[in-house]
């Protein structure tokens, strides 16, 4: 068995999981991030004691996913944007703790290898994993191994730029694929087109407060046919299949696995994604090759965690 241990900025969740990705035994705790880098790594301290303080024998290694830059020969966690952790080696207890490595990595990295070993992914060589959510993270896994880049950060996906001069990210360029094709993107794109659409099914899901709109209302509105969230949904995937495209030509992975809260809206998406990819990837013209598929990612917020175990397997 491995230890998992998925390091978020609300809560702390942890498993221990098989050669297999199959967990076991979990738990979860609120994140303390009053105390600094201290209450963290107590944290990460309480969920490994629960899990292991009463065990024989200690796992193989622990691997823990951070939302930020990892030095993972160092166990240093290098920058998180919503956690105290500047700098910090974070593994150095639970090493002296538990007598065994500690590895580190970026939890988007991790969700890709967990959806790898034992989600939409699994079997796979060459994987892109993408998360929808408030920004695009993701990860690449090419012959097996995590692209990491030679500082940590490398495959920072959401941050292509798809739109010269477009809109500002928060990372502080212009036009990234993150402000277009996220759920945070989407929604400001449905904000733009309600302007000038009062009649539209989304301001009755929304109570009438832009403020309020979210991805599942644009695409509620949408399934009941609403011809407002047609043409928002329309912009969005044509946004998204710019982004997708422009890693198939650089990368052609067997599967790109799309997860986060946009891919709830699967059954509106899968469709017309595929028929654009078909129809705008470089390998369009040797119809007979194996093409990447686009796939939905199957394990949720376990992804992170597995992937996390895995980083020691």
């Amino acid at each position: 068995m491995y230890l998992g241990i998925d390091l978020g900025g609300t809560n702390i969740a942890a498993a221990l999981v098989d050669d297999g990705g199959r967990i076991h035994t979990r738990t979860s705790i609120r994140a303390d991030a009053s105390g600094g880098a201290d209450s963290i790594i107590r944290g990460l301290m309480e969920v490994s004691e629960t899990l292991l303080g009463g065990a024989d024998a200690f796992p193989p290694s622990i691997g823990i996913g951070v939302p930020g830059t990892v030095d993972d020969e160092a166990g240093v966690v290098v920058f998180t944007p919503n956690l105290p952790l500047r700098k910090v080696n974070i593994t150095r207890e639970l090493h002296e703790r538990f007598g065994c490595p500690v590895r580190l990595g970026n939890d988007a990295n991790c969700a890709a290898l967990g959806e790898t070993v034992a989600g939409g992914a699994k079997g796979a060589r060459d994987v892109v994993f993408i998360t929808l959510g408030t920004g695009i993270g993701g990860g690449v896994i090419i012959d097996g191994k995590l692209i990491t880049g030679v500082s940590g950060g490398g495959c920072e996906l959401g941050h292509q730029v798809i739109v010269a001069g477009g809109r500002k990210c928060g990372c502080g360029r212009l036009g990234c694929w993150e402000s277009y094709a996220s759920a945070t993107g989407l929604v400001r794109t449905a904000a733009d087109y309600l302007e000038t659409r009062h009649d539209s099914l989304i301001w009755a899901l929304c109570g009438g407060d832009v403020k309020k709109i979210g991805g599942k209302s644009v695409f509620d509105a949408l399934r009941a046919g609403d011809h407002a969230a047609k043409l928002i949904v329309s912009e969005y995937i044509g946004h998204l299949c710019v982004g997708l495209i422009n890693l198939i030509n650089m990368l052609e992975p067997e599967l790109i696995c799309v997860g986060g809260g946009v891919s709830n809206a699967w059954d509106c998406l899968a469709e017309p994604v595929q028929q654009i990819i078909d129809a705008e990837r470089f390998y369009r013209f040797s119809p007979e090759a194996p093409h990447t598929k686009i796939v939905r990612a199957e394990l949720g917020n376990d992804a992170g965690i597995i992937g996390a175990a895995m980083l020691g397997a």
